[in-house]
């Protein structure tokens, strides 16, 4: 069951114009969409959107949406905020059951920085991927995922093999056991100046023991 549940009205004027109303009547604009039906232009409670937006389980999670007694469950798909205010202004629900399998980025966390051998010897922690893109039920999305970082040297690094996933999850990419952080160190290096002269600047060591070439 979803954790959170938004009240939705369906709008009967579309387009620029019935978002503008919206927006004066409090509400927050939409669209509802996918499952195999029209799209159909809803509003929200602003209220109720800012409450969901602080609770951290809106975007990529299921909630549930009610219209009259009518309950539906959904992904929010996007959200578009003012740019001077932050107000939200547009909001994009994707129609889901909770067993359908949806692609859905999660968000990393890191544990046991304080406790890192290659953090205590000056190493920074080089994070390659913050969000992993999972393959998961709808109902079953994780809250977070977690990589521990506790034992890792310099130059070793957290891989996708390394964390815990849900049983029912995978990640999209299965090619290859991609990175998600390094511990990098740093070093000396001797640069040649327009002058001639050498100067020791330094530059960054990053993860001499990752071979899977990630960058993106």
């Amino acid at each position: 069951m979803a954790d959170l549940t938004l009240t939705v009205e369906v709008r009967e004027r579309t387009g620029k114009g019935g978002a503008r109303e919206a927006r004066r009547n409090g509400m927050v604009p939409g669209v509802l969409y996918g499952g195999g039906q029209d799209p159909v232009a809803i509003s929200l409670k602003f209220n109720e959107v800012i409450k969901a937006i602080n609770s951290g389980k809106f975007l990529a999670h299921m909630v549930e949406i009610d219209h009259k007694g009518d309950k539906q469950s959904v992904i929010p798909q996007d959200v578009q905020f003012h740019p001077v205010t932050d107000a939200p202004e547009h909001i994009d629900l994707y129609r889901v059951d909770k067993k359908q399998i949806i692609s859905v980025e999660v968000a990393v966390h890191f544990v046991g920085e304080e406790k890192s051998p290659g953090l205590k010897k000056g190493g920074t922690l080089n994070v390659v991927r913050h969000e992993v893109e999972l393959n998961v039920p709808a109902g079953h999305i994780p809250e977070y995922l977690e990589a521990d970082v506790s034992k890792l040297e310099i130059g070793d690094n957290v891989k996708i093999s390394d964390i815990k996933l849900p049983s029912d999850a995978e990640p999209t990419i299965t090619d290859r056991d991609f990175t998600i952080a390094t511990i990098a160190g740093r070093t000396a290096a001797v640069e040649t100046s327009e002058d001639g002269e050498e100067a020791s600047v330094e530059t960054e060591v990053i993860n001499e023991k990752s071979d899977d070439g990630d960058e993106d």
